[in-house]
């Protein structure tokens, strides 16, 4: 196993718990806190290898899995990894999530190492160039009011400019945040009242609000957040094969790791990967897909696939034009 691993952290921490236990498991068990824990997909990197013995931390007796450390090993964090967390903080949407007091005591145990990376190293080619303005002051102000508010399920007034040129004002609840790698944008999932005491969903750019303030109220009853999100969903995901040469399997999950999706191994170097999506999704989706590579296949569906074909028609039309 590598020492450590900045895109699949999540891996570390749920092994560090299965290891833990000092009770027999079973490898239903184990699947189980891994989907709890980390992905769906992560069981296809993490039960092959712990069965193969190949990351050698637990004894196989039979169906049952013995843990080989004791519960009470510490992991210190290595000059690697202050490296790596060093380079985060020089990530101004990093900072959005941090107090300036936080980020200056940060900035303060971590004086004496060295960023792994440094922001002018990166050069975006497949992105927008009209990102969010992290470092604008009310920007990261409704920001932190829109983060506060979604742990704490508060209502938040926002004053908003729509798509269309309309100023708009209403209350809203935070439920998630998103960013969106091609736009390099926020965007917060809110829930609005609606009518028959239902709720909502509706998707607002951060950028977009002009300000955005706290309200005296909380939500009074819970509201199946994760419920709304799929009854939104098409009724048919976008079908994907993905023919894991080039290391195209972990690509891919790193690549959609923002949507829903559900990965299966078809054959020896086939996976079949459904990505569940909505309309607010489809056109973002559909780009990336066509960004991907040769390793990746569109099956289905039919609304999608014509969509696509649609695009790469008049992609095709464009470059026959411009010669």
């Amino acid at each position: 196993m590598e020492l450590f691993s900045e895109i699949y952290n999540c891996y570390y921490q749920v092994l560090r718990h299965l290891l833990c236990t000092q009770t027999a498991l079973t490898k239903q068990q184990i699947a189980d806190q891994i989907c709890g824990e980390g992905f769906e997909e992560s069981l296809l990197s993490i039960i092959p290898k712990l069965e193969n013995g190949s990351w050698n931390l637990f004894h196989q007796d039979g169906d049952l899995f013995f843990s080989k450390l004791t519960s009470s090993f510490i992991t210190p964090i290595s000059d690697l990894q202050k490296s790596y967390l060093k380079a985060l903080l020089t990530d101004p949407r990093m900072q959005l999530f941090l107090s300036q007091e936080q980020l200056e005591n940060l900035q303060q145990m971590l004086s004496s190492v060295t960023p792994l990376w440094t922001q002018e190293q990166f050069y975006y080619y497949d992105r927008f160039i009209d990102g969010d303005p992290y470092e604008n002051e009310n920007y990261r102000r409704n920001f932190r009011t829109l983060l506060t508010a979604q742990k704490n399920h508060q209502y938040v007034d926002i004053d908003y400019n729509s798509p269309n040129g309309n100023r708009v004002h209403h209350h809203y609840v935070p439920a998630r945040l998103e960013y969106s790698v091609k736009n390099d944008k926020f965007r917060v999932l809110a829930l609005k009242n609606a009518r028959d005491h239902n709720m909502k969903l509706e998707i607002l750019n951060i950028s977009r609000m002009q300000n955005v303030s706290l309200i005296e109220k909380t939500l009074s009853f819970e509201v199946d957040f994760n419920a709304l999100i799929q009854n939104s969903y098409y009724r048919e995901p976008l079908k994907l094969h993905i023919i894991n040469k080039r290391n195209a399997l972990e690509r891919a999950m790193l690549h959609f790791a923002n949507y829903e999706k559900n990965t299966t191994k078809i054959d020896e170097n086939t996976y079949e990967c459904l990505i569940y999506y909505n309309q607010i999704m489809e056109t973002e989706l559909l780009i990336e897909v066509m960004s991907f590579g040769p390793m990746l296949t569109v099956i289905g569906n039919d609304k999608f696939l014509k969509s696509l074909k649609a695009r790469l028609q008049r992609q095709k039309k464009l470059i026959t034009n411009n010669h």
